[in-house]
């Protein structure tokens, strides 16, 4: 195979888990544009698993380059010259000597699993349908819920008792055509647990098998949308494969995807994985301007497990969306705004 970049390790890392040492390890390789044409061996890309790529200066007209590249059984991020054309290829993009690069690394090298299984969900993500791209990432997060990150991250913190609720975690209200759905635990600030999960899928089972409904709004009480996943129980499911199971056939983003253009949804406060990844899914998304919207899961040592993989790449591609998962750092509502993770702004 010949190719006009020639890679070679220009600056490596050696970087143990901050949680357990004996996870393993991540090396950085750089790929950077050569003065002259060099030969790489078409089996060498498979010796980078286990490492991070970063190629400079390879852009959107690097066909040959970039053939190499979409094989690489690892994260790969490019770093490309301002005002240079980002490929589609690379998983991450950042720019050359941005300093969004080396927290970029220093994530990845925290969580390399996670991180790697990320990419690889969505790298085919933007060509699957819905329940296609849901059972992918559904599998990936019972991967991971088995793995040395996830244990590490459970091992280092202690699990919050569960909360005595009193009431439905939902409550549905129906005004002529419109259904209104509002989460209704503030006292835990609306975690996705699988009682509220339940609670949503069959209120919107309803909205979806009921023709007279024309309009269905997702609302939330309390001062936050939803802080994700109930803590409580993450990881208390004994069987995985089970769970793979319950995730895939009890899909509240799958019901909010075929409700179409009939649903929309308010998100205010804090938005927080599930609150991040379930609004993506409706037809419009309008967030009081005080939101924030993060997703954590990488440093948890999983990926987004509500169908986030799925719906905030139909909405702001992989690229964007491996950058939020891997980050974990809020965004505010502007910036959601300027994404297309959300489609309007309001006061409150």
């Amino acid at each position: 195979m010949r190719i006009d970049r020639i890679w070679s390790i220009s600056a490596q890392r050696t970087v143990g888990h901050p949680l357990d040492p004996t996870i393993g390890r991540v090396d950085v390789v750089r790929w950077s544009r050569g003065q002259a044409t060099g030969q790489v061996d078409p089996l060498a890309i498979d010796e980078l698993d286990g490492h991070v790529l970063v190629v400079d200066g390879v852009t959107a007209s690097d066909d040959g380059a970039l053939a190499w590249i979409r094989r690489a059984p690892c994260v790969v991020v490019a770093a490309t010259p301002r005002g240079a054309t980002a490929s589609g290829a690379p998983d991450l993009v950042v720019g050359a000597g941005d300093e969004l690069l080396e927290a970029l690394l220093a994530r990845i090298e925290a969580n390399p699993h996670a991180s790697r299984a990320l990419v690889d969900v969505l790298r085919p993500m933007p060509e699957l349908d819905v329940t296609t791209g849901l059972t992918l990432e559904s599998l990936a997060y019972s991967t991971l819920l088995a793995g040395p990150e996830f244990a590490a991250w459970q091992a280092s913190r202690s699990r919050p008792a569960p909360r005595d609720h009193d009431g439905h975690p939902v409550r549905v209200e129906r005004r002529g055509g419109e259904l209104r759905i509002t989460l209704a635990r503030p006292s835990n600030r609306n975690a996705f647990s699988a009682a509220l999960r339940d609670a949503l899928f069959e209120a919107m089972t309803l909205a979806e098998v009921d023709a007279s409904v024309e309009r269905v709004v997702l609302d939330a009480n309390g001062p936050a949308f939803s802080s994700g996943g109930d803590l409580t129980e993450f990881g208390t499911a004994p069987d995985v494969v089970r769970a793979h199971e319950v995730r895939t056939q009890r899909s509240v983003g799958a019901l909010l995807a075929r409700l179409g253009e009939r649903a929309v949804v308010h998100v205010h406060g804090t938005c927080v994985g599930a609150g991040v990844e379930l609004p993506a899914f409706a037809a419009r998304v309008v967030a009081d301007r005080g939101s924030t919207f993060r997703l954590p899961e990488v440093g948890m040592g999983l990926i987004p497990g509500a169908g986030g993989t799925v719906s905030i790449t139909r909405r702001i591609g992989r690229q964007a969306t491996a950058r939020l998962a891997i980050l974990g750092e809020a965004i505010h509502a502007a910036e959601a705004l300027a994404l297309g993770l959300v489609d309007e702004l309001t006061d409150g």
